[in-house]
């Protein structure tokens, strides 16, 4: 910035500089300040800095004006020694570069809180909040991230009241994320042999287990890839598929692939678009009945499995279940479905002896209570066991996965009764379909 200079100039008796801008001989721009000084002259200085001094205020300025001194190394003193700048007005530089960076870690501190914390007393408190709500409960698992962020900008911030709140909202956000209400399966004899990651073991202590794969899968209007189902089907030796938004073209298709070969068994009721459904099966299906009052088409049947070796017959009460989704002035439809479903689930008694599951797309997460009141089972009963969420896999998401900007939710669950270990709970991705199959193995109880 050759030809031009800055000036700093003390005036007696009260300690003030003046800054003065210069281009020739003529002033640019002349601000006061209090601050001692004397005069001195940095080439270093450019126009951004000393339009700053005008547009962000004179206190402001000053500090990177000072900053510029003391870090560029070409600050040159005037008539005097550099010593003859106050040493405070200097020295005082890096300490007002940091209040003001902790000033903008609280402001974003708060910034990031104020949503976390509504969105937070939503997940506390079970009321029945409308459709917008409802939808954004959802995401509930992925505000640690933004609790996290925001406790790490709080601490820097030095305000004790905000970095509690953000304290005390990340804490709840891990609470919820392995909420220990969350149901867990009975644990049996300890030499079952079962393998790593399963949920309770592998046998009840009523009698004999019988293994079952079971799969379901949102075909997305009947789109889903017949090809990769059976695939899945035969490389995991699923004995129990369900499928949801089941057509008439998806059963042809997957009829060509060979899906009878290896599940014969089969109930269906193809729909147009988003009503019809399918179970298909190894082992004997006898139909029940529907879920009553639901715009889905959601069947009731029992299965029966005989265990080679062990001379033992087991029976398992199934719903394939595809509740309405919470979306526009449906939200009420929507709860409806899930109580029915709730309904069903306490139907056994208070006792729940019975071996039961649910499994498809609820719509819903764990983190509406809606859900939640449906695992409970109804008054005395013991609390269902949500097979995904007892494996700890909160971010593995089963929507979407047709690659939506969204973050990824769990929303298809496989949900047994307590006696009902689990194991080997796995999600796989399926070309033409916004949902993924999800997959479990049961070990269901002769004495269920």
């Amino acid at each position: 910035m050759r030809g031009r200079h800055v000036a700093v100039r003390t005036t007696a008796p009260a300690p003030r500089y003046h800054l003065t801008y210069r281009h020739g001989t003529a002033p640019f721009q002349e601000r006061a300040a209090p601050a001692p000084a004397a005069h001195c002259c940095c080439d270093g200085l450019t126009r951004p800095v000393l339009l700053a001094w005008s547009a962000i205020g004179v206190r402001t300025a000053g500090r990177v004006f000072f900053r510029k001194l003391a870090g560029d190394g070409r600050v040159k003193a005037v008539a005097s020694s550099l010593t003859a700048v106050a040493a405070a007005a200097i020295t005082a530089a890096p300490w007002a570069y940091t209040r003001s960076m902790t000033a903008w870690a609280r402001v974003l501190a708060v910034c990031i809180l104020l949503p976390v914390a509504a969105l937070s007393v939503f997940r506390a408190v079970p009321a029945e909040w409308p459709t917008t709500v409802v939808q954004l409960l959802s995401f509930t698992p992925w505000l640690v991230i933004p609790a996290a962020l925001a406790l790490a900008l709080a601490l820097p911030g030095r305000r004790p009241v905000v970095t509690a709140a953000a304290g005390l909202i990340l804490g709840a956000q891990l609470f919820w994320l392995w909420a220990p209400d969350a149901g867990r399966a009975d644990a049996g004899p300890p030499d079952t042999g079962q393998a790593a990651g399963t949920v309770g073991t592998a046998a009840s202590r009523t009698g004999t287990a019988a293994q079952l794969r079971v799969m379901s899968i949102n075909s997305l209007f009947g789109r889903a890839d017949a090809a990769e189902i059976v695939r899945l089907v035969r490389e995991n030796r699923v004995g129990l598929l369900a499928i949801q938004e089941h057509t008439q073209a998806l059963e042809d298709r997957l009829a060509a692939e060979g899906l009878g070969k290896l599940l014969p068994h089969r109930i269906s009721d193809p729909g147009k678009k988003a009503s019809g459904s399918a179970t298909y099966s190894k082992h004997p299906l006898e139909a029940i009945g529907l879920v009553p009052d639901t715009p889905f088409r959601m069947p009731t049947f029992r299965l029966t499995l005989s265990e080679a070796g062990a001379g033992t017959t087991v029976t398992l009460e199934v719903t394939n279940v595809h509740a309405f989704p919470p979306v526009h002035d449906r939200v009420g439809q929507w709860r409806s479905d899930l109580k029915a479903l709730g309904r069903l689930a306490a139907r056994n008694g208070v006792e729940a002896r019975g071996n039961q599951l649910l499994l498809g797309d609820f719509n819903a997460t764990y983190d509406h209570s809606e859900f939640r009141r449906l695992l409970d089972g109804g008054p005395g009963s013991r609390k269902l066991v949500d097979v995904g969420m007892a494996s700890g896999t909160r971010f593995t998401p089963t929507w979407p996965m047709d690659g939506q900007a969204l973050p990824g939710v769990t929303i298809d669950h496989l949900v047994t009764s307590p006696h009902i270990p689990a194991s080997g709970y796995a999600v796989h991705r399926v070309t033409g379909t916004d949902h993924a199959a999800v997959l479990a193995t049961l070990h269901i109880p002769a004495g269920g």
